[in-house]
This record gives structure tokens, sequence and C-alpha cells, in this order.
């Protein structure tokens, strides 16, 4: 069942779980705690936790499911691309297209579902049923490698080793335009957008710093190939760093002016591919390097800026 709840100022001060539960009698407490921590209801377009405080004119959103928790993090057989596997851990190289993990409006279908039928073992690796051993995340439309943990241990491991900036993430993304330079830096702050809570913008007054080093791969008469370094990981940052110095990723709906929102789409989502992921093994702790070719659309995309001239 779909929810939508405006908070009236009689809820005032309320806990988000106890609004759940009391809205839905079906739904008990503990089902609310769990869909809440599982991103499957939404305070204002926002995760939140449990025992949030509501406010007057706070916004509910989400599903209850008809059955158990569990419906949201199923097994599902669908195809992985697996680089490399051993106890510890899993290396993918996630299609476009795929969420990262179950959430509302995306309860199947998503790599977390297509994890646990492939080693039914990850479940319960880490606090939030619904993201079981995932470290990092890659936008729906985002392209490429990530690491997934089989074990508390190596989550826990893994988790850290991202925290204190000890991976190294290389992407390539195709941007409009023509960037003057051969490679260059972008220090901006992220945080929310003041206005429209569901994305991310440079925010000076509540953001926090983001570095994004960059290098050109290759021209384009209308586009460049670029490599990006992200120094930081901020959710969206390329996105948001090169939308903010008009250098947009070809394909992005969400980041991109006004004056490219009504022209004919040369790719169908954002051309950014997560190219190269380094990191320590959380058992060996030997550095591991892997690398991922790039998908078919971004090499279709690439030829059809090459024919342009």
């Amino acid at each position: 069942m779909k929810i939508n709840i405006t908070i009236t100022e009689n809820l005032k001060d309320t806990r988000l779980d106890t609004v759940i539960s009391t809205f839905d009698k079906s739904c008990s407490r503990s089902l609310a705690v769990k869909l809440i921590n599982a991103s499957a209801i939404l305070v204002n377009n926002e995760k939140k936790k449990p025992g949030c405080k509501l406010k007057p004119n706070d916004v509910i959103t989400g599903i209850i499911p008809d059955l158990d928790c569990d419906i949201l993090v199923k097994p599902e057989n669908i195809h992985l691309d697996i680089l490399f596997e051993d106890e510890h851990i899993i290396v993918i190289n996630k299609t476009a297209g795929m969420v990262v993990h179950p959430a509302a409006g995306n309860l199947s279908g998503t790599l977390v579902n297509a994890l646990l039928f492939h080693e039914p073992k990850i479940k319960g690796v880490g606090q939030d049923p619904s993201r079981s051993g995932i470290v990092h995340r890659l936008d729906k439309d985002t392209s490429g490698l990530m690491v997934v943990a089989k074990t508390k241990t190596a989550l826990d491991f893994l988790q850290k080793e991202f925290k204190y900036r000890r991976v190294e993430k290389i992407y390539l993304a195709l941007i409009t335009g023509n960037i003057s330079g051969d490679q260059g830096e972008i220090n901006l702050p992220i945080g929310r957008h003041p206005v429209k809570r569901k994305i991310m913008a440079i925010n000076h007054k509540d953001g926090k710093t983001a570095r994004t080093c960059w290098k050109i791969k290759k021209r384009f008469k209308t586009a460049c190939l670029v490599e990006a370094v992200l120094k930081t990981g901020r959710t969206h940052q390329i996105r948001v760093h090169f939308y903010a110095i008009d250098y947009p990723l070809i394909g992005d709906l969400v980041y991109q002016p006004r004056r490219y929102r009504k022209k004919k789409r040369l790719a169908q989502r954002q051309m950014l591919h997560s190219r190269q992921l380094a990191f320590r093994h959380p058992y060996s702790g030997k550095k591991m390097l892997f690398e991922a070719g790039l998908p078919e659309d971004f090499i279709k995309t690439m030829s059809q800026l090459e024919s342009l001239k």
C-alpha cells in the first residue's frame, strides 16, 4: 500500500515509526522500523531515523507491503557481471539502469536482490537488511565497478577504507562542450539543494567539501571524454560538479541547464562509468586493482560524437 501523509499540528513531535504504525493498524511498530531503515518510507523525500520527531507539514511517502518486510530484499535470479569473487568480497561491473538497493519505488530488480540469489549468506551483512553487503553505491544510471562484502568483517574494513579515502576511484564521463585546458580540479562543496530536496547542489553554506580531479582523454566537436578521479565521495559528485561549471554530462536529465533539456538526447542515461577501482583486500591487505571496459551505449555515444563534423 502506498502512503502519503501530511503531518498536522496535533502530530507535532510524534515519532516517525509511531505515525506509521498508527496510520496502518496492520503495520507493527517493528515492521515500521524495518521499512524506515530500508528507505521504503521517506520524510520529505529523505531517509530519516525511526525515532525522528516530525514537524507540521512534513510529508511521509512510501510503501507498506502486505507481507513481511523481507519482501524488500527478496532474492531474484538476475544476471550479475562478476569480475572477481572469493569468500570475502565480490567485485561487480554494474549495468546502467540497475538500482543498488531496494527503496520506495524500487522494491525489486536491484543489485541486492540479485546478490541474495547469488549468495544467500550475504543476507544480514550490515545493519540495514535492504543493503546487505553494500559497501558503496553507484547511481541507477551509472555503470561500472562496485565491491560488495560477503562478511561483516569485510564490510566494516571496506567501509573504513572508503571513509578515510584510501580507495582509488576513477570514472570516465562524456561532458557537453569543450572545456579549456587538459586537466584541472573542481573544488566546490556539495549539499542538498535548498528547494529541490531530492537532488544535490553546490552549497557553500551547508555543503561538505567535494573534490574532483579531471583530465581530458579525447576531444570531440561538441563534447569531451574526461577521466574523473574522486578525492571525496559525495552523492552525485561528478554530475553536480561538471553541471556547476557548465559542462553537464551527456544524457543527464537532472543536472542539465534548461537550454539543453529540449534538445534531442544523444544518450538515454548519463554517460558516466566507474572504470577503475583499487582497494586493499579486507583479509590479506593486498592491494587489488580492477578495470571495467566501456559498455555498448557509451561506445555508441562516442561513435555518434565522432561522426559530428
